[in-house]
């Protein structure tokens, strides 16, 4: 029997669903379970391959070929399990599957509705290709309230009723922000995400707060009274020296404990962490230092080139050193002088791009390290 973890975002974006999402992931692996991970899209894009990656990051590309969110890139390296095109699925893929079916007369003449024909869409997606394992976690993009996301959160609220009691939780990541005039935390962004989900049905089973500052004990009690979540389940989340600490971090919070908890597995075996133990002590103690030059067109959004990014990082981490990037955009290099900047790096990576724009600076870059006879990588 499968269990779903529903993992939505409020507040605001970019707190880090995906990195939590696959960091639980991490953790019930730890624990003996199998799992897989799933991403839910609310955008229009039928996927993110046309997509300037300032708009949305990085294009992951899975196994089976499809262009998928970058979030499944996080859920591979933290798990080791492949990803797969029936990984990732956009309001996009949603409607062009049900606008399709229309076309051809599929629904034979009936009124085709959000409710049900996306929202069963969108849970037929969620369910198919279980493959036996322990747990699918399922990450809902964009935050509570959102109109796009509003069929998502509709879709999975029905699912938590169709699959009945203890086959299902709903984890919800918000930001408790710190107000530096008022020198304290605040909880009330907390409580109106909770109110969100609470309006259209979904209450929250574990509350995770990001927060730049410890959380007092008495602030945990205060979400805990108003978003009516346990004050054990709710669960800090704070900055950490790398990504690969947060697996980590969770766990000492209690995040895997509190799900198995909510799902009745409370007696489960202890968390294996000492692969993760073992990758922050060569990040936090390395044994040389490298600089290492990407010349690129998309620099000014470092998720532009994630996987380039986790690849260099994973390769400082393999040989215990420390891996510096300096990130150069290529255009600079069509300036005259601006190849200096080139000068003391180890290596020059300069990976690939749309267009015209910044070729020349690219070009002049391989130059620089085919004369000066640094490595270089080109893709």
């Amino acid at each position: 029997m499968t269990r779903y973890i529903f993992i939505t975002g409020g507040v605001v974006s970019s707190l880090g669903k995906g990195l939590l999402s696959a960091s639980l992931g991490a953790l019930l692996q730890a624990r003996g379970y199998s799992v897989r991970l799933r991403k839910l899209d609310p955008y229009l894009n039928v996927d993110p391959g046309t997509m300037s990656p300032y708009q949305h990051g990085e294009v992951y590309v899975t196994d089976d070929g499809a262009e998928t969110d970058l979030d499944l890139g996080h859920y591979e390296r933290f798990t080791g399990v492949t990803s797969r095109q029936s990984d990732n699925i956009t309001s996009g893929r949603i409607y062009q599957k049900i606008i399709s079916k229309e076309r051809k007369g599929d629904y034979l003449g009936g009124t085709v509705q959000v409710i049900p024909h996306v929202t069963d869409a969108i849970k037929e997606f969620a369910l198919g290709e279980q493959d036996g394992i322990d747990f699918m976690l399922c990450e809902v993009g964009g935050t509570a309230g959102d109109i796009e996301a509003a069929p998502f959160m509709e879709a999975i609220r029905q699912l938590s009723i169709d699959m009945g009691r203890g086959r299902s939780i709903f984890c919800h990541l918000t930001l408790v922000p710190y107000l530096a005039a008022a020198g304290e935390l605040k909880t009330k962004p907390t409580q109106h995400s909770v109110r969100d989900l609470r309006s259209i049905g979904i209450q929250p089973d574990i509350l995770i707060c990001r927060s730049e500052h410890p959380i007092p004990d008495s602030e945990r009690r205060k979400m805990s009274l108003y978003c009516n979540v346990p004050e054990t389940s709710v669960i800090p989340a704070l900055d950490s020296s790398s990504i690969y600490a947060v697996p980590v971090s969770y766990h000492k919070e209690g995040l895997d404990t509190e799900v198995l908890k909510a799902f009745g597995l409370a007696h489960s075996q202890s968390p294996n962490l000492s692969r993760w133990d073992d990758i922050t002590d060569r990040i936090e103690n390395p044994e040389g230092e490298v600089t290492i030059a990407v010349v690129g067109k998309y620099t000014g959004l470092k998720d532009a080139y994630k996987s380039l990014n986790e690849a260099i990082a994973h390769g400082g981490i393999a040989n215990r050193v420390k891996v510096n990037i300096k990130w150069i955009e290529s255009e600079v290099f069509e300036q005259d002088d601006a190849i200096t900047q080139l000068d003391n790096v180890h290596a020059i990576l300069v990976p690939g791009g749309f267009g015209k724009r910044g070729t020349e600076g690219k070009i002049a870059a391989a130059r620089f390290a085919r004369e000066r006879k640094i490595p270089y990588f080109g893709i």
